[in-house]
């Protein structure tokens, strides 16, 4: 059996039992270490030396979780929870409401897919944004599990179909630098048409979660908001100010820098230097808001680790290399195959970037043989790449939303945002990437 195989499922499926993501990961990569033949000293070096990977995200998630409560001390949330409560308070029209919720949710798309081009700040948006919307939605009676597919479709989406920002550093240097290190010619190819059929995928998947799965009302505790949202706050023109400021001047510095971990410090220290966080409460904030991301960053860290036992075994190619026999001479089959190891690897990595480079060594050349358009070959890759990127417990693309719709303890990593993504979004990709790499 392959390690890596085994070990990704294993981690799934102890995940799903509510065992912790964490204790997850460290039993998975124990047991990849085991199957492939290393030792418990070589599993553990490997271990180690991939945490360091993720205490970057980790520091960054710290900060941003200080931020998210210092904006609540600003009194923003209370003023958009006051707004749409007066105005779902003035509609007795059913109908009305609904508006406003829809009205939310396509403004909730735009911020994810602004987050990978106009303004490139990927998941740091989060974490800022969700928490002091959280109120509005449990007065719309918003299921944050829609939520959880909306953000993951804006972040996901996006990155795949449009070479813009993030978007050009998958589908231009990666995606296709890959296919043309691996012998198939990519000038003049566009990755955007090779990905459209992929990227209606996980449109149909959207719709389905906004206007099927999760249309109906879901009820959350009120009073578990208002103690995390600090509902003593007090909110005047200046406050709101001087919250816009620090998160312009966040955002700024972190364009600048190109570190969220800069963007964080310098919007809480505006907080601070403005009077609305007091001197002596700087430290109670700052060891909440590290309390309120601490879960994702030990899971980044951990997802790090992880994914560092999984190359150390050398399996991951021995399974690309499995599949691309298994299936060779039929091309139907073997783009399924593809996909489906794509999604696998991906959902044990935790990172579409990091996947794309290492599938694409051995399914580019078979693709080729079994005589795949370059266009074809684009969107099967390209697909496989980005399958399991929403639906790992791993992925910052799941674990973003978690932060910011989980900081009252009421949305479940697992439950409320990686099934959720995953039916919606792997399912309709493995389907509709199949039906592009055939047709193409």
């Amino acid at each position: 059996m392959n390690s890596v195989l085994v070990s990704v499922l294993v981690m799934i499926g102890l995940s799903l039992m509510r065992v912790h993501v964490v204790i997850s990961l460290i039993t998975a990569a124990l047991l990849a270490g085991s199957m492939s033949g290393l030792s418990i000293e070589d599993t553990i070096n490997s271990f180690n030396n991939g945490l360091q990977g993720g205490a970057k995200i980790a520091l960054s998630y710290a900060l941003l979780g200080a931020f998210a409560v210092a904006i609540s001390k600003s009194g923003i949330p209370h003023m958009l929870a006051d707004k749409v409560a007066s105005m779902i308070n003035r509609q007795h029209d059913e109908r009305q409401v609904g508006m406003i919720k829809y009205g939310l949710i396509a403004a909730l798309i735009a911020a994810a897919v602004s987050s990978q081009n106009i303004v490139p700040i990927h998941i740091a948006f989060i974490p800022l944004l969700i928490p002091p919307l959280l109120y509005v939605m449990a007065e719309l009676q918003l299921d944050r599990r829609l939520v959880a597919c909306v953000l993951a479709f804006g972040l996901v989406n996006t990155y795949m179909l449009f070479p813009v920002g993030f978007g050009a550093i998958y589908l231009n240097d990666i995606l296709l630098g890959s296919i043309q290190k691996s012998g198939v010619e990519t000038a003049g190819l566009s990755p955007f048409k090779a990905m459209i059929i992929p990227a209606l995928g996980m449109l149909v998947g959207l719709l389905i979660a906004v206007f099927f799965t999760y249309r109906g009302k879901r009820t959350y505790d009120k009073e578990r908001i208002a103690r995390v949202e600090n509902n003593d706050a007090k909110y005047s023109p200046r406050t709101l100010i001087m919250a816009v400021t620090a998160l312009v001047l966040a955002f700024a510095t972190q364009l600048y820098t190109g570190s969220m971990i800069f963007g964080g410090l310098v919007g809480f220290l505006v907080f601070m230097l403005s009077g609305i966080l007091k001197w002596d409460e700087d430290e109670d904030v700052f060891t909440q808001g590290m309390k309120l991301m601490a879960m994702v960053g030990f899971i980044m860290i951990a997802a790090s680790g992880f994914a560092e036992v999984l190359r150390e075994t050398g399996d991951i190619n021995s399974l690309v290399t499995v599949a691309a026999q298994a299936v060779e001479g039929n091309r139907a089959l073997a783009a399924f195959a593809m996909l489906v190891v794509g999604l696998l690897i991906t959902m044990g990595i935790g990172s579409s970037f990091s996947t794309v480079p290492i599938i694409a060594a051995i399914f580019v050349p078979l693709a080729d043989q079994l005589g795949f358009s370059p266009m074809a070959i684009v969107a099967l890759v390209g697909t496989a790449g980005a399958l399991g990127d929403a639906g790992s417990p791993a992925s910052d693309t799941t674990l973003g939303p978690t932060a910011g719709l989980n900081v009252d303890g009421q949305h479940n990593h697992m439950w409320d945002t990686v099934v959720p993504t995953f039916l919606h979004y792997n399912l309709p990709l493995l389907v509709f990437g199949w039906a592009a790499a055939v047709i193409l």
